[in-house]
């Protein structure tokens, strides 16, 4: 069965700076048990704010590092999670469902893509 990584993206600047309400960690750990069930959650986490990260980049033979916060950027990765489902269209419902339940507390994105095997 192939695999899905949905990367959330997450607007920093109107993300609720506390994080997200112990209801919504509710909800989210409601909805991953159930994706864990079924059979189709293989790994998950939220990350860090960018203000502790950092960006490698590569261009025309020279690497730079830049320390967080990335101001040039909107939209940030929050977190990801890598399921298992028969297709892309069971992989978009999981990332769905996952965005709904956030309801109005966050402004996020989530992209699906397969993974290439082997």
């Amino acid at each position: 069965m192939p695999r899905f990584l949905s990367v959330i993206r997450v607007n920093e600047d109107t993300a609720p700076a506390c994080g997200p309400t112990p209801e919504l960690m509710e909800r989210m750990s409601a909805l991953l048990e159930e994706m864990t069930k079924a059979g189709a959650m293989l790994d998950n986490a939220g990350l860090k704010p960018t203000s502790e990260g950092a960006r490698v980049r590569h261009a025309g033979g020279k690497t730079t590092v830049v320390d967080g916060p990335f101001a040039e950027s909107k939209e940030v990765v929050g977190g990801y999670s890598l399921v298992q489902a028969k297709d892309l269209a069971e992989a978009v419902e999981w990332s769905r469902r996952f965005a709904e339940l956030h309801g109005n507390e966050f402004d996020l994105t989530v992209e699906v893509r397969e993974v290439v095997e082997g």
